[in-house]
């Protein structure tokens, strides 16, 4: 059958579809992609205006038009920290419905942990061992740890590359002092949580997912994504402690330049990568390995076993 889902982030909204059915590896069939930024449309109370409402209609009654031509006969819209987090959220899913027929679900944030570390974990299969997984979204950082497909530790912080970017970031290029303080500020943060895992051992296998990982360990040299899914791909702690001063002393503009970088993600780059340098740093971790498959896959996978055990 195929299966659409239709991901409301913080940065994107994007339509996935794909074909599988339970017991298969799902395969991509289509992509629908909108850069949004849900996260940077909040006022100062923390709600979506009604401008940003009108414009997260407009992309969901796209991508729906999309699904409908792409043949999609069961869709899974869900909605990650964004709107979760708006103040007005209730208001902004009935507005959605109301004018759509989408019903988004809006996942808590360990929620969203647990479905990546299921997409994680049937990408690499048991032979992984344990597995620690670190995904840093526009508004959130979601690590999940653990050895069966049920993770034994998840927790979502408030740690998002969109997020902090338009929080502690204000120059281009930012501010020394202020690269410091968000420095700071993102350890702090993840620190809190180190215990928690740590008290269950040292993992076997350090993933991570994330449009954010993919763009660190391509300009650290890993394969392009035209080289295909199945190319191995790694970032080391070493090399991106080595970027990080770079990219705080260059502009948006010189970031989106460097390979794999996109335009509208250079401005989040730097943020982001001082939150995947604090995560292997304090983690532990040296080396980890970039996994294709993430949340939106997770979603299926989710959906796929429920209709195998129907």
């Amino acid at each position: 059958m195929r299966l659409g889902v239709l991901d409301v982030g913080s940065n994107t909204v994007h339509l996935l579809v794909v074909d599988a059915h339970p017991g298969a590896c799902p395969l991509p069939a289509h992509s629908h992609k909108v850069e949004l930024r849900l996260a940077q449309l909040l006022d100062d109370s923390g709600a979506i205006g009604d401008e940003g409402i009108d414009k997260l209609i407009a992309v969901v009654q796209d991508a729906l038009q999309a699904a409908e031509d792409k043949g999609v006969e069961d869709l899974l819209p869900f909605a990650t920290s964004a709107v979760r987090e708006a103040t007005n959220a209730d208001d902004v899913l009935a507005r959605v419905a109301d004018a759509t027929g989408v019903r988004l679900q809006v996942l808590a944030g360990e929620e969203e942990a647990r479905l990546t570390f299921l997409a994680v974990r049937r990408w690499f299969g048991w032979s992984a061992g344990k597995l620690l997984v670190l995904d840093i979204g526009g508004g959130s950082l979601e690590i999940a740890y653990g050895m069966d497909e049920e993770p034994d530790a998840a927790v979502s912080l408030p740690l998002g590359a969109g997020r902090l970017t338009a929080g502690w970031l204000p120059g281009d290029p930012p501010a020394p002092e202020d690269v410091r303080a968000l420095r700071r500020h993102v350890r702090t943060e993840i620190a809190r949580t180190v215990g928690e895992f740590s008290r269950i051992g040292a993992p076997d296998h350090v993933v991570a997912t994330s449009k954010t990982f993919k763009q660190l360990a391509r300009i650290a040299g890993a394969a392009r994504s035209t080289e295909g899914l199945y190319v191995q791909r790694e970032l080391k702690r070493e090399s991106l402690e080595a970027w990080v001063p770079r990219l705080a002393g260059m502009t948006t503009e010189q970031r989106a330049e460097l390979p794999g970088v996109s335009d509208g993600r250079a401005a989040q780059l730097l943020a982001g990568a001082l939150v995947a340098e604090g995560a292997m740093d304090l983690f532990g971790v040296e080396e980890l390995e970039i996994c294709p498959w993430a949340l939106r896959e997770g979603v299926i996978l989710r959906r796929l076993d429920h209709m195998g055990s129907d």
